[in-house]
């Protein structure tokens, strides 16, 4: 299962989430959505758990917990939209 994280620390690391999640099961991946331009942290992620049960224990227990200040934002991943590649939003301006 796919699991969103959001509202998370911009100072966490991946390697933070991975261990954040592994208390509640296995972790297959854990990755921080970066910035293209700035190279930053967004402020979210994915982790990746094979197993169901444990992904839902993990979401049962970790949304809302607070981290670094923030209280952490944890559900199932949706499908990404499908977007054409280079369509921006229709109230962002063209870059210069």
């Amino acid at each position: 299962m796919k699991i969103y994280v959001g509202n998370m620390p911009y100072a966490m690391t991946e390697d933070e989430l991975r261990t954040l999640f592994e208390q509640y099961g296995t972790v297959a991946s854990a990755s921080l959505a970066i910035d293209r331009e700035t190279r930053r942290v967004r402020g979210f992620g994915f982790v990746e758990m094979p197993d169901a049960g444990e992904a839902n224990a993990a979401i049962s227990a970790l949304n809302g917990q607070e981290q670094g200040g923030r209280k952490l934002v944890v559900n199932e991943a949706r499908p990404r939209e499908d977007r054409p590649r280079g369509a921006r939003p229709f109230n962002r301006a063209p870059r210069a």
